[in-house]
């Protein structure tokens, strides 16, 4: 029928199922003789169909068994007024089922169109990253423990500054809606003073306050923040699981000088400072991967990393990871994982408009 869009391998699936359990029954009701004992099974057909196809079909499906049921009858040799009250009982099933299947198709839509609004609303929070930012190869990931949602409180931002290349990746405290939104809030602060400021003691402090009027006293953001400057890496960490840097083979945990607590906790950092090689690469991640286990046996991800990570593009080293994680958590993730992944290749020549973090000034970090 024009205008109507082709019916899925799913629905396919179940109007078989309705056919072929139509031919059971019509078969045993033949093989028992000619005086119908089971025409009565065939309302069950209508109502099987309802729940993969739309009305229409169930309509047909429910009229091709009532003509049958009306058939075995007619050639009954007594008809009874039991096998008529099957054949109405048939027609009213096929009634019924075709309600059914109307408000089922219904609730589909409804569905659908909120899974393309989440799809949308994750590209408006969490926009593409690269191939390339600056100098670095850029990819990220999210993995929703909700296959019905593909966003939550995880985030991640990679922006190219005059400071540098700068990443920030977080985990809001909750779920739902809130944390979608206080996840929008810390990006779009971030996407603001990434560029303006020149200390990321700074941008920690702004995003601090931009988290501590939005929230509830219980609320807050782990938060990790990068830069990426002329190979010199700049670490300051709220709260967040430390990143990976992969070299060589090897994979090393960069955990902060002092612990600080997280953004809505008013921070206090200090940044770690490391030298970056070509062909270093790091992972920045969520505490959903760090929690990911399967029959309390967490997922390795530091033992695994190089292997999984240090092959390919970077996109293909967070594919791999992915597959990895998948496989051991059997499919089932208790939270939502973040994942950027960057590969640094070289340092481009300095530029004398360049701003220096003060703490690479010598000043008191």
């Amino acid at each position: 029928m024009p205008g109507r869009s082709p019916m899925s391998p799913e629905s396919r699936a179940g109007l078989g199922a309705a056919v072929v359990l139509l031919a059971v029954i019509s078969g045993v009701e033949l093989a028992d003789g000619p005086q119908p004992h089971y025409i009565g099974l065939l309302a069950a057909v209508p109502f099987l169909t309802a729940l993969f196809v739309p009305w229409r079909e169930v309509l047909i499906v429910g009229a091709t068994a009532t003509a049958i049921a009306i058939a075995f009858s007619v050639f009954a040799n007594e008809p009874s007024m039991s096998n008529a009250l099957n054949v109405c009982g048939i027609m009213a099933a096929t009634g019924i089922a075709a309600v059914a299947g109307t408000l089922r198709a219904r609730q589909a839509e409804r569905l659908a169109e909120l899974a393309k609004l989440a799809s949308v609303a994750q590209t408006a929070v969490l926009r593409p990253l690269g191939p390339e930012v600056g100098t670095l190869a850029v990819a990220g990931r999210y993995i929703s423990a909700t296959a019905a949602a593909d966003i939550g409180g995880d985030l991640y931002e990679v922006v190219d500054t005059p400071y540098g290349v700068r990443m920030i990746i977080g985990d809001v405290r909750g779920k739902g809606l809130d944390a979608v939104r206080l996840a929008s809030i810390v990006l779009g602060s971030y996407r603001h003073v990434a560029y303006e400021r020149a200390d990321l003691r700074a941008i920690v402090a702004d995003l601090d306050r931009a988290v501590a009027r939005s929230v509830g006293d219980e609320d807050f953001v782990t938060a990790a923040l990068v830069e990426e400057r002329g190979g010199t890496l700049t670490i300051v960490n709220c709260g967040h699981p430390a990143p990976l840097l992969l070299r060589r083979g090897e994979v090393i945990p960069l955990e902060p000088p002092a612990s600080a607590p997280p953004l809505g906790f008013t921070p206090v950092v200090r940044p770690r400072v490391e030298r970056l090689e070509p062909g270093d690469r790091l992972l920045l991640y969520t505490d959903g991967l760090a929690e990911a286990r399967r029959d309390g046996e967490f997922f390795p991800t530091a033992a695994r990393a190089w292997r999984l990570l240090g092959h390919g593009t970077v996109g293909d080293g967070l594919a791999s990871l992915e597959s990895a994680l998948s496989e051991w958590v059997e499919g089932r993730l208790d939270d939502d994982i973040a994942l950027v992944l960057m590969e640094y290749a070289g340092a481009r020549p300095a530029t004398a408009n360049v701003a220096v973090p003060s703490w690479e000034l010598g000043a008191d970090a």
